[in-house]
């Protein structure tokens, strides 16, 4: 008996770890990515990709992993950005976070800033920081169209097939592939804004938010004219080649006067692209986010909630901004718009895995990754961008003066 007992525990033990072995065989073909990434195609033939530049403060990396994931597509750059008030360990966690997505451990085109900077909204930190930013991702990746800034307050509203489909290249055609670049109306400023005289702090690495202001005030220059617009950009690579690289002067010219302006995001960009000539109308007014001011409008527009989804959906933009921290709305874009589950990056044409509650789809890719597959909301965005390029056509001149700013 001794012996047939023996037999019998090898034959139930032989048997239950075949079965064990086929169920996760079973599971694994579900959930399991592809070993090896497909191919990503850049150039003329192929869809234009994204360099998406997330930023954040301390506590912020749950926001910007959960903005990732909204953004993502196997074509883009992302680099993510905690500023220096954050501590190392959210820079870490972030960065297992999003290592922690099949799709990115695969196709390593997520990176995290190591040595962060520290960022004061008042001054002129922002440019320095996304310029650094850019030329990172310069070098990175060579195969990106588009420069995206993001912060951990905005949030798209409609998928990355939507936006490679409708908007980049329209644009692209008009202007041949040269350099697009949007940004709220650019209008030439005067003495108020730029005049004044501040230091950011964050320029020398102080830990310190607030700027010092100068007693003295300095003349308006003389050699070029001096352009304000939207703090949020979307810019094009070719003009961000001429601003980091430096064949021309005019661009480091900008960035040392600027580097004193106390709202320099809102007129380095806009004022290098309207005394350029190859760039001056080179720009489509309109930096495709859905925002809500107050009257008079303050530094930042108002929280977005549940009460505004409606027209949010409805106006055609790319990206909204701001929202409160795991705000309902949110949801309700992950689920009527992005279709987008918990921890799950934005199904697209790319993710091939079964949809079901428990799998995420984008944890599986077939052979082509570059096919898209807009959405519904796609068609919204397409008649917003009509609409902003009709506008474009009506003026001869997209850089206006104060005067004429007042005639349009």
């Amino acid at each position: 008996m001794g012996v047939e007992k023996k037999w019998l525990f090898t034959l139930f033990s032989a048997a239950f770890l075949s079965l064990s072995i086929l169920m996760f065989s079973s599971f694994s073909c579900f959930t399991s990515p592809m070993p090896f990434p497909s191919i990503v195609l850049h150039g003329p033939h192929h869809p234009p990709a994204f360099a998406y530049f997330i930023s954040g403060g301390n506590k912020d990396g749950d926001r910007i992993f959960r903005l990732l994931l909204a953004v993502y597509h196997p074509r883009n750059r992302y680099l993510l950005h905690l500023g220096m008030d954050a501590r190392d360990e959210e820079r870490q966690k972030l960065g297992a976070a999003a290592m922690s997505v099949p799709a990115i451990r695969a196709f390593r085109n997520v990176d995290v800033v190591g040595k962060a900077d520290y960022v004061t909204y008042l001054g002129s930190s922002n440019v320095a920081v996304t310029l650094r930013a850019a030329s990172v991702m310069m070098k990175l990746d060579g195969g990106w169209n588009w420069f995206v800034t993001l912060s951990a307050r905005d949030y798209p509203l409609v998928t990355q097939d939507g936006n490679a489909n409708t908007i980049w290249p329209t644009f692209s055609l008009l202007f041949r592939g040269t350099s697009t670049s949007l940004i709220t109306r650019v209008t030439l400023d005067g003495k108020n804004r730029f005049q004044p005289i501040v230091v950011d702090p964050g320029l020398y690495l102080a830990r310190r938010s607030q700027i010092f202001h100068a007693t003295q005030k300095r003349d308006t220059p003389d050699a070029f004219n001096l352009f304000t617009g939207s703090p949020w950009v979307i810019l094009s690579r070719s003009f961000l080649e001429f601003c980091i690289f430096g064949w021309d002067n005019l661009p480091r010219t900008l960035l040392m006067y600027f580097t004193n302006v106390k709202l320099s995001q809102e007129g380095y960009f806009h004022s290098v692209i309207c005394n350029a000539p190859e760039f001056k109308n080179t720009t489509v007014n309109a930096d495709l986010r859905y925002m809500i001011w107050d009257n008079p409008p303050k530094m930042e527009p108002l929280f977005l909630n549940v009460s505004v989804y409606d027209q949010m959906a409805e106006s055609g933009a790319a990206f909204a901004r701001q929202f409160e921290v795991g705000d309902p709305v949110l949801d309700m874009i992950d689920r009527k718009i992005l279709k987008r589950g918990s921890n799950h990056a934005v199904p697209g044409a790319w993710c091939s895995g079964r949809r079901s509650w428990w799998v995420d789809p984008c944890s599986q890719w077939g052979e082509d990754v570059n096919i898209l597959k807009p959405g519904p909301q796609a068609k919204k965005l397409e008649d917003s961008v009509s609409s902003l390029l009709d506008d474009w056509s009506s003026h001869t001149n997209q850089c206006l003066t104060a005067n004429e700013e007042t005639q349009d």
